[in-house]
């Protein structure tokens, strides 16, 4: 078997950085499918909740984003003694992401999703701050997402405290 060119390896690594967060937004979308057309549409909810369709064009906008902040730190690997470091807390964010979805739309605990949504903010917000001693650019393309999960914290603990 023939071994990949070292020039093509940057460009694979990017289409593995891509393609983690977007497969876990796949799943978190397939645990949340059947849910936002059933049980979801029951629930109390604020005034500012957002449409259900602006959610799949935002959360796609985030998991790119996550993936190309994910190739610049990769980019920096050799470089950087926290390398290993922001890997473990990239991917321990990623399964709290994935698990939010679970915990809400699939087992329906909006309580226990509230309480992970929280570790999720914290967990998104020590991922920025790694990949910031690592990338700064990095760190930066996490801000729409904190913002967002900042106000999905808020929006699960309007539906949690209305239900």
């Amino acid at each position: 078997m023939a071994s990949t060119p070292k020039k093509y390896i940057p460009v694979l690594v990017f289409i593995l950085c891509l393609a983690l967060p977007l497969a876990i937004g796949g799943l978190g979308g397939f645990l949340t499918f059947q849910s936002v057309k059933t049980w979801y549409v029951t629930l109390h909810k604020p005034t500012f909740n957002p449409p259900n369709w602006i959610f799949g064009p935002v959360w796609t906008t985030l998991y790119i984003l996550m993936g190309i902040a994910s190739f610049l730190v990769w980019q920096k690997r050799k470089e950087s003694s926290m390398y290993k470091s922001a890997v473990a807390i990239y991917l321990i964010q990623l399964v709290l992401n994935l698990m939010w979805s679970y915990l809400f739309f699939y087992k329906h605990q909006i309580g226990w999703a509230l309480a992970e949504i929280v570790l999720l903010l914290t967990m998104i917000v020590v991922n920025a701050v790694v990949y910031y001693k690592i990338n700064k650019t990095a760190a930066w393309l996490y801000l729409p997402y904190i913002l967002w999960v900042s106000f999905a914290t808020y929006l699960t603990y309007s539906i949690f405290t209305l239900n």
